[in-house]
């Protein structure tokens, strides 16, 4: 299989912020502006930060601040989220943030929408104050958030300063079909959650291309997916590293949340056959090797999907080992790209 496929594949970075086990919030946060500084460094093309809620092992629920952070220590790498839970939120509030954000930080700042909520459903109604979504609601809210970007809104009653007029780009963020055909729809660029939701992934990604309508932002479709990647030295390394993201997984699917744990030999006795099955379904979508196996592997993603651009996510437990892994990831487009 050629890695020729990967050429003109961007590579970029989503961060959940995780909290290993035995740190710190503090360190989990000073973590991802050290890994954003290197991904700038290694040759990333953007930054994202993705919005989750009541959950001790994460610390990204003030997604907006952890942004002002991370741009402010960086200096030309993208940053944006991935994404903001926009009916979490007021349109108007969105765009006033991401306003501020991109005057701040001039052609730097990306602004990914989702519809999920981000957290449980009780936090959800807690963060929504009861209100209900309709279908209709998610579809709206962008066109307003659009509204309050643009120059013709200057003569409203109701504006967003600072944001109105300015160049922000904006993506969809789903794990279903249901945000493919409203990225089409609306002519923007659209992002497959493949790294916990990979069965929708080639249907949604079908229907994206198939219904695009070209914008004046986006002539032409915008597919991306994310994907876990844990990168090594040795397939074996790897995989012992891989153990901290079953773990993590394990705590989502027994509803039993707790920071990122440390890699351990086997996962033998930790998992049942049943939770492994489960498991690895929910993950399908993740590469996990030294540079060669990922290189081969992540060609055929691409060529299979015709996605044009990989978002890594990488749940590892040693900040030096993820710092590695996503080194090793680099070193396989930058070679490719040369």
């Amino acid at each position: 299989m050629s890695q020729n496929i990967l050429q003109n594949t961007k590579f970029s970075v989503l961060d959940l912020v995780p909290i290993p086990q035995g740190k710190q919030h503090i360190e989990a946060i000073e973590n991802s502006l050290d890994l954003a500084q290197h991904a700038e460094k290694y040759g990333y093309n953007r930054f994202w930060v993705s919005e989750h809620h009541n959950m001790e092992s994460i610390v990204s629920s003030a997604t907006v601040v952890l942004l002002g952070y991370l741009a402010q220590g960086t200096s030309t790498i993208r940053i944006g989220s991935g994404g903001v839970m926009l009916p979490n939120h007021a349109p108007l509030i969105v765009a006033e943030q991401f306003g501020t954000l991109a005057t701040l930080y001039p052609n730097r700042i990306d602004l990914g929408l989702g519809r999920a909520p981000g957290t449980d459903q009780l936090t959800a109604q807690a963060l929504r104050r009861g209100k209900q979504e309709s279908v209709q609601d998610f579809p709206n809210d962008i066109e307003e958030l659009q509204q309050y970007f643009s120059i013709e809104n200057q003569d409203s009653k109701v504006r967003a300063i600072p944001g109105e007029g300015l160049d922000i780009p904006i993506y969809l963020l789903g794990s279903s079909t249901f945000s493919a055909q409203l990225a089409a729809e609306k002519g923007l660029p659209y992002a497959f959650a493949s790294h916990f939701a990979p069965a929708q992934l080639f249907n949604a990604l079908n229907l994206y291309a198939e219904g695009f309508k070209a914008s004046e932002e986006n002539k032409t479709p915008y597919p991306m997916a994310c994907v876990n990647v844990i990168a090594a030295e040795t397939d074996e390394e790897a995989q012992r590293l891989a153990t901290s993201l079953y773990q993590f997984a394990m705590g989502i699917i027994t509803n039993t949340r707790r920071p990122l744990p440390p890699p351990i030999d086997s996962m033998d006795g930790v998992w049942s056959m049943e939770q492994e099955a489960m498991i690895k379904n929910m993950m399908y979508f993740t590469f996990i090797g030294s540079k060669n196996t990922i290189a081969s592997e992540l060609s055929k993603f691409v060529e299979s999907t015709g996605v044009r651009e990989i978002i890594a996510v990488s749940h590892i437990y040693n900040h030096e080992a993820r710092l590695k892994s996503y080194k090793i990831l680099s070193d396989i487009f930058s070679e490719t790209t040369a």
